[in-house]
C-alpha cells in the first residue's frame, strides 16, 4: 500500500505538517462563514467576542492581583489559561473555587 520512503515521510512530519492543514482549514471555515453571513450577523458575533476576551483580560488581571495578594498569606492561586477560563466564564463563584483549590490543595 504505501512503500517505505513514504512512511518515512510522513513520520518526519508528524509536528509541523497537520499543524499547517489544520489552520488552513480553519482559516478557511471562517472565510466561508463570513461570506455567508450578513453584516448585522458579524456584528453580533464579532461583539459576543470582544466581550468574551474583555471578560479573560479582566480575569488575568484579577488572577495576578489574587496571587500577589495571596502571596502574603501564604495561598498561591495559578495564573494559567484555564484558571483564567474558569475566572471569565463563572465569574465570583469561579473566583471562590479557584481559592478554595488553592486553599485545599
Amino acid at each position: 500500500m504505501f512503500s517505505r520512503d513514504r512512511i518515512e515521510w510522513i513520520i518526519h512530519l508528524k509536528g509541523a505538517f497537520p499543524v499547517k492543514v489544520i489552520g488552513i482549514v480553519v482559516v478557511g471555515l471562517v472565510l466561508l462563514l463570513l461570506m455567508v453571513m450578513d453584516k448585522t450577523q458579524i456584528q453580533k458575533v464579532l461583539e459576543r467576542l470582544s466581550v468574551y476576551w474583555f471578560r479573560l483580560a479582566f480575569a488575568f488581571l484579577v488572577l495576578f492581583a489574587m496571587n500577589i495578594a495571596g502571596g502574603f498569606i501564604g495561598v498561591y492561586v495559578p495564573v494559567n489559561i484555564m484558571s483564567g477560563l474558569v475566572l471569565a466564564v463563572l465569574g465570583i463563584p469561579g473566583m471562590a473555587a479557584l481559592c478554595a483549590f488553592a486553599i485545599l490543595l
